[in-house]
């Protein structure tokens, strides 16, 4: 007998490597990091999108609508909506989860 399928999406989780410094002091460059699919964002969580063919780790600052203002933690350091703009939802990749990260909104 088959088990019966799940309605519920696959969240593989995604191991990276930080690459850079936007988000420092909060992730350092070389870090291993835990991103799982989240459905619900929110202001304050580090989130990985895949944005311009590449993934980038930053911040969520405000969200309207499905769009998100993402900013590096490391403003100086940190290529973030102040110079792509704003980011769909959907180009979540996933949220951070491994290491936890203290919210830090400036």
């Amino acid at each position: 007998m088959k088990s019966p399928k799940s309605s519920k999406p696959q969240r593989t989780p995604k191991l990276r490597r930080i690459v850079g410094d936007s988000m420092h002091p909060t992730l350092k460059p070389g870090q291993l990091v835990l991103f799982t699919k989240s459905r619900r964002p929110k202001v304050g969580d580090i989130v990985m999108v895949r944005h311009g063919g590449i993934e980038k780790v930053k911040r969520i600052l405000e969200i309207r609508g499905d769009e998100l203002f993402l900013i590096g933690d490391n403003v100086s350091a940190s290529k973030d909506s102040r110079h792509f703009g704003w980011v769909k939802q959907q180009e979540i990749v996933g949220r951070l989860r491994w290491p936890l990260a203290r919210k830090r909104i400036t």
